[in-house]
């Protein structure tokens, strides 16, 4: 039997506020295994994005740890964490975040060019991750250029370029419509379970939940395992 890409135990985290402290995650366990897309609902201000950073390893967790691929990752130091983020994190947001000088392609080939490999072989492998999302006729296109749903399939392609073995989205189809939504979690669905990274996707887009192997809910700081074809929190 595998054993998860992710796994996150007692997980809390509290901020501060001019009122005092705030937990929005007590004491979260959860893991996410190789292939698994996994569904991360509930409403604005439950913790999604926080439980999202804490696994990306952008934020520290109050108390809790994090382990990827088995590794405890929560007593890195900053410039071990960014190695690690590097390596075997993607992380595809809301908006797609494109260099609007750079082509389609040569914004795949960023991550890969920052983590040392060479110009060809980095736009070799981003050729290649764009044709699987579909956009192998929009290679040279510039971001002004491409339609919306085609920007985040660039997206999601740029945060697949370093092969990580975790996913973290959050709410990468927001901005589309109900239609290009649809086929752009396809595409990065696909992909996923062709490339066996584990994914975590935050959305508030019920029917998108619906098709993922498993969704969770958080509630009053915990989560909650829903019924997969659920429509409502």
């Amino acid at each position: 039997m595998s054993s998860p890409i992710l796994s996150v135990r007692g997980l809390t985290r509290t901020y501060d506020t001019a009122s005092g402290g705030l937990t929005v995650l007590k004491g979260v366990d959860l893991d996410v295994m190789p292939g698994e897309i996994v569904g991360l609902i509930g409403p604005s201000g439950s913790g999604k994005s926080s439980l999202l950073h804490a696994a990306g390893l952008l934020e520290r967790p109050t108390e809790g740890t994090v382990a990827i691929d088995g590794e405890m990752v929560g007593d890195l130091d900053e410039r071990a964490r960014t190695r690690l983020r590097l390596s075997r994190i993607g992380f595809v947001y809301q908006f797609h975040h494109l260099l609007a000088e750079f082509d389609a392609r040569d914004n795949v080939a960023l991550p890969m060019r920052i983590a040392g490999m060479g110009q060809v072989q980095a736009r070799k492998q981003a050729e290649e991750t764009l044709t699987a999302l579909g956009l192998g006729e929009r290679l040279t296109h510039q971001p002004a250029q491409l339609s919306g749903g085609e920007k985040q399939r660039v997206a999601i392609a740029r945060a697949l370029a370093n092969r990580p073995r975790l996913l973290l989205a959050d709410e990468p189809t927001g901005n589309l419509d109900p239609t290009t939504s649809q086929s752009v979690f396809e595409s990065l669905r696909d992909l996923a379970k062709t490339t066996g990274v584990a994914a975590l996707i935050a959305t508030h887009n019920m029917e998108l939940a619906g098709h993922m192997d498993r969704v969770f809910a958080l509630k009053d700081g915990h989560l909650e395992e829903r019924a997969a074809q659920s429509q409502t929190y």
